[in-house]
């Protein structure tokens, strides 16, 4: 008696352990689906290790608006979806349950009865699942991710010079550096007389900034830097310009897979580390926190900066406890917050390397404050151009401080733009490329236009504008470009030169992935 009561119930926990299996498996297909298109929408990318170093970092603090229209469209939509599926499924369950079918086969003598319908459910869930995978895969370019980490390549053995092994001569007197990182800010959206894709100049003031000053240009008007292979995003772009090299996915930095523990890239040496073994205070100001994507963590172990960021800018007064707006504070209140620390920092008698990272201009439609017009019909135009003329102000500010006559002022997009609707009706050919202003620099060049040069550049070319001397003119991947020097990008081209960075390198996983002890052979 106690085995027939049992068995109706062991029998019940099955049928509910399926349908959750069913529940979960639908459920976990859809966010699939709809993520991997939220993310085609929304960014444009050309590469999964932005997506993968993003996972493994922390994304927490990312944009409120962001994380919300990604929980709204990729858990709850897929979730709601995934509920009415199981009731129409149980509905036409319940409506046909003294119609089922069943098919019979035979396996090693053995006699196997299975419901028609129930197989007819998990070719459907599996082919869903496998559509997904599929999808998520050709799409976010994780098949491309997969081939090229078999393919090894010896380009950083042969072209990566080691910033560790080279001679730096240093001016008697050393000069201040003010480097602001401008979100996704690229010539494209200067007009075209100027050098850039539209009709209109979203960004006049930068546009008149690089024209007055030493802009490195791919042709005769005003140009900026190709955007090489994984350095599509903030931090990657940091690494670029302050590393001279790319950011690709490790796993083997001290005993975790995270960028937030141990060291970020423990083998790079970055500006950040040459400025501090030079004797330079140096901070970092963002308006949001610092920790996402890893940037405290770069920051801290690669130069030991002192950090401004969205709950230093509470501590300090700068906003409200309960303020945040976009990814925590916008540009306006940036500007002022660093005005008052750079008129502390500057009375010191020893040089100051203060950096910064703007954030009104960050996909999808950038920030607008209320002093900003709204001249056009693109939202993310007019934040373009709204920044523009803030970023202006900031830097007539800094030209009447004392401080000004011993520093120079380096103004870089860190990537191109990841906005989807505003570069849609630009001439296919146009090549777009990221943005650069040297301002008040140490020395000048008559090398500036019709260079072809990547973010990796800026690593050296930034020491040289401090007055500083290279010996062989090359750090990491970069080449100082006042030198008139051939650049990788001149010596190969764009694309031989990304083709190699989307291979695997033993070098850069052993050696600038973690820290390695041998020297690289010259």
């Amino acid at each position: 008696m106690l085995k027939k009561k049992r068995k109706p119930k062991k029998e019940k926990i099955i049928k509910i352990i399926k349908w959750i299996l069913d529940f979960i498996l639908i459920f976990l297909a859809f966010i699939i689906i709809f993520s991997t298109n939220w993310t085609l929408i929304n960014c444009q990318f050309d590469n999964f290790d932005q997506i993968l170093f993003t996972l493994t970092s922390s994304v927490s603090s990312a944009s409120n608006e962001i994380i919300k229209e990604f929980v709204i469209k990729n858990i709850l939509i897929p979730l709601i979806i995934t509920i009415v599926i199981i009731i129409i499924i149980i509905i036409i369950k319940h409506l046909f349950r003294n119609l089922e079918a069943y098919i019979n086969i035979r396996i090693r003598n053995k006699q196997i009865k299975l419901n028609f319908y129930s197989i007819v459910k998990y070719i459907l869930i599996l082919s869903l699942i496998g559509y997904s995978i599929y999808y998520a895969m050709s799409n976010l370019y994780i098949f491309n991710y997969i081939k090229y980490s078999y393919i090894e390549s010896n380009f950083f053995e042969v072209s990566y010079v080691d910033p560790k092994e080279v001679d730096l001569k240093w001016p008697k007197k050393k000069r201040n550096l003010i480097y602001i990182f401008l979100e996704s800010m690229e010539t494209t959206y200067m007009d075209k007389e100027n050098g850039g894709a539209y009709d209109i100049n979203y960004m006049p003031e930068l546009t008149d900034l690089a024209k007055e000053n030493i802009n490195f240009s791919p042709n005769n008007l005003v140009g900026g830097a190709h955007m090489a292979y994984n350095t599509s995003w903030t931090m990657a772009g940091m690494v670029a310009h302050t590393s001279g090299i790319p950011l690709k996915t490790t796993f083997n930095q001290d005993d975790v897979s995270t960028y937030e523990k141990g060291t970020t890239l423990p083998g790079a040496y970055s500006i950040g580390d040459i400025l501090k073994d030079a004797g330079y205070r140096q901070y970092i100001m963002v308006g949001s926190d610092l920790t996402f994507g890893g940037r405290r963590n770069y920051f801290k172990n690669h130069g030991n900066y002192n950090v401004y960021d969205y709950f230093t800018a509470i501590d300090d007064g700068i906003i409200d406890e309960d303020y945040y707006v976009f990814w925590g504070y916008e540009d306006k209140k940036l500007f002022d917050y660093a005005k008052e620390e750079l008129t502390e920092i500057s009375k010191s008698d020893e040089p100051f390397n203060f950096t910064m990272l703007t954030v009104d201009s960050h996909f999808p439609d950038g920030y607008r404050d209320d002093s900003c017009k709204d001249t056009y019909d693109d939202p993310y135009l007019t934040a373009i151009d709204c920044s523009s003329e803030k970023l202006n102000d900031f830097i007539n500010w800094i030209k009447k401080q004392d401080f000004y006559e011993d520093t120079t002022i380096i103004l870089a997009g860190d990537h191109l733009s990841m906005n989807t609707y505003s570069f849609e009706d630009i001439d296919e050919s146009y090549q777009r490329n990221v943005y650069n202003v040297f301002i008040n620099s140490a020395i000048d060049t008559d090398c500036t236009k019709n260079r072809n040069f990547t973010t990796f550049d800026y690593y050296p070319t930034t020491l040289a504008s401090l007055g500083v001397e290279i010996d062989g003119e090359k750090l990491g991947l970069g080449t100082n470009l006042f030198s008139c020097k051939e650049t990788l990008s001149e010596e190969y081209g764009n694309d031989y030169i990304d083709e190699r960075l989307r291979e695997k390198s033993k070098y850069y996983d052993e050696c600038i992935g973690k820290e390695c002890n041998t020297k690289k052979d010259k």
